[in-house]
């Protein structure tokens, strides 16, 4: 009952950015973190960034300083500002979002995006 809609993915040049969003809809009651993974050609998926819902966040350091993380609680929504781009970021991007669904209250659960292609090359 509760869909992750993730935008912004596609293809850019080394040095550009992209901003991908993702935003929950459906039953949902509360949201915790949000956040992003990747998963490269031949690579495991990764923790790239997450934010809790007091605002705490976590960047893999082959981001930081490079990839912004924010959300907006009143769209239920979950941005990721990527600059300064480079070929090794290319990989699909997943949305995810642990929070308690309006069916059950009691416990946390988690959910991901479909994922969104991010290709960096010249």
């Amino acid at each position: 009952q509760v869909q992750l809609v993730e935008t912004g993915g596609g293809l850019v040049q080394p040095g550009g950015s992209l901003r991908l969003s993702c935003a929950a809809s459906g039953s949902i009651f509360s949201i915790n973190a949000m956040g992003w993974y990747r998963q490269g050609p031949g690579k495991r998926r990764e923790l790239v960034a997450l934010i809790t819902s007091g605002g705490s966040t976590n960047i893999a350091d082959s981001v930081k300083g490079r990839f912004t993380i924010s959300r907006d609680n009143a769209k239920n929504t979950v941005y990721l500002e990527m600059n300064s781009l480079k070929p090794e970021d290319t990989a699909v991007y997943y949305c995810y979002i642990d929070g308690k669904p309006s069916s059950d209250t009691r416990y946390l659960r988690e959910y991901w995006g479909q994922g969104t292609q991010v290709t960096v090359s010249s």
